[in-house]
């Protein structure tokens, strides 16, 4: 029983890091995260068992097929493929870790992104054999949108080139003049060559690799420094009203950013109403139905809590709770991003309304402009009127409701977002907020149909007073 305590005291000590694996189809990811697994002692003498009796029956190689470890699902063992983000956990000395398994099918890209969205540093894997491929390049693009500036660039099965050290610097340099100008500047880029099926240079140097003289992936993951959170701004979305009794209304959620403490002056947004703080309630208190609850004193980022505030505002989902002295910006309009996951085509043109799902919120929104399409072969802007799946696209849009708003890069929960088609509940994009524009005051949006209606009636009949229809 001691030494249960004592390893989950040691557990909670340790530093977490969440990575994904991405790149191209049979790259490898799988296999790497069995792998990871296996060496890192993190499997039950039943999953072990398990493992070699699935790698008889649905294996790939002769040994044991770590990749059936992360892939589950009957349709993936079936073709070889991942298809769903598959999550695993393991611990090294120093870290714990979350990995995301990603699929690298350009049909799946949509949960690439999502397993990507919560990571902080990314293992793209290249097959030695065929070196950088557009979904290496789709996959790199997207991971650096998202914010994570720690990549590890790990080029695998050496083993089937003979560990040639000429092909891995070729792969290197290829990927350093199709890939790297077109990241942002602060991404910090290792390469490693590896083994994934044979563990060689996974959780130590290999032999057959003596040509390289930098850390395994493990010592890697282990040594990597991370980035902080700089937002110091105190900013709580409200998820949700609690009304414990007549006399108590809170407002809870999580704090994304900052901090709080009793008597700290705060302003609503997007009311722009000021108060103070009157009572921080954490997960430790209970009784929330006496007249006095007992009060923590402070809350910091990532906690989830309830708020009491002096003065009695009209707060509800989808607010925001700030510091005073925050630079959340209030508007309905500005651009972003937009990772676009649908099969079926959008044009600009018809002037569809689609729902837009941002921290808390969900209002009607349209895209009033693409900005331009990234050609992924080559990076190059190219203009366009329409979405097809997996387009990257930089755009204009427009809410019927003014929020409060920060950029992707200082604050994920209120820069990220996502588009929900009003008709059929398809998620068709993920967002990510690059610049916001001015508020307008009028939400109205004309679809293409109200415009030529408009033009028609001021040709011909000018007389006629039209101003909306």
């Amino acid at each position: 029983m001691q030494d249960i305590k004592k390893y989950i005291e040691e557990s909670s000590k340790k530093e977490l890091l969440s990575f994904i694996t991405c790149g191209s189809v049979d790259d490898g990811k799988s296999t790497l995260i069995g792998r990871l697994l296996y060496d890192s002692n993190s499997l039950f003498e039943d999953q072990i068992k398990s493992l070699s009796t699935d790698s008889k029956r649905f294996g790939t190689c002769e040994n044991l097929d770590f990749a059936l470890l992360v892939d589950g699902l009957a349709s993936e063992r079936e073709q070889g493929i991942t298809i769903d983000v598959a999550y695993r956990f393991f611990q090294s000395i120093k870290r714990k870790f979350i990995i995301a398994d990603t699929p690298g099918h350009e049909q799946y890209t949509r949960n690439m992104a999502t397993g990507a969205s919560n990571c902080s540093l990314a293992i793209i894997l290249i097959d030695a054999r065929k070196g950088v491929l557009k979904q290496t390049k789709r996959h790199s693009y997207i991971v650096n949108l998202l914010g994570i500036k720690n990549f590890i660039v790990a080029v695998n099965k050496m083993d089937l080139i003979a560990y040639d050290k000429n092909i891995f610097d070729e792969i290197c340099k290829a990927y350093n003049e199709q890939v790297r100008p077109f990241l942002k500047s602060d991404v910090l880029i290792n390469f490693i060559p590896i083994s994934a099926l044979n563990g060689e240079n996974i959780l130590k140097n290999s032999d057959n690799l003596s040509w390289y003289k930098g850390l395994s992936l493990f010592e890697f993951l282990d040594e990597i420094k991370l980035d902080e959170n700089k937002n110091d701004e105190f900013i709580l979305p409200v998820q949700y009203v609690n009304r414990a009794n007549l006399n108590f209304r809170g407002f809870c959620g999580n704090i994304v950013s900052g901090s709080v403490k009793i008597n700290d002056e705060i302003v609503v947004l997007p009311q722009n109403k000021k108060s103070k703080v009157k009572g921080i309630i954490t997960s430790d208190i209970k009784d929330l139905t006496s007249l006095n609850p007992k009060f923590d004193k402070k809350a910091f980022s990532n906690m989830a809590v309830n708020l009491l505030l002096d003065d009695e505002i009209d707060i509800s989902r989808g607010d925001c709770i700030a510091s005073v002295n925050n630079t959340i910006k209030l508007s309905n309009k500005f651009k972003a991003y937009l990772i676009y996951m649908s099969e079926n085509k959008f044009s600009v043109k018809d002037g569809q309304k689609l729902l837009i799902k941002i921290s808390h919120n969900l209002v009607e929104v349209g895209i009033l402009n693409i900005e331009f399409k990234k050609d992924i072969n080559n990076f190059k802007d190219t203009k366009s009127d329409f979405l097809e799946l997996n387009d990257i696209a930089y755009c204009t849009l427009k809410m019927d409701k003014i929020l409060a708003l920060q950029n992707y890069e200082k604050n994920k929960n209120l820069g990220s977002f996502i588009l929900i088609d009003k008709y059929s509940n398809e998620t068709v994009a993920a967002g990510i907020l690059e610049e916001i524009l001015e508020d307008e005051k009028s939400s109205r949006i004309y679809t293409q149909t109200e415009k030529e209606l408009n033009s028609f009636i001021r040709k011909h009949y000018p007389e006629w007073e039209c101003k909306k229809i």
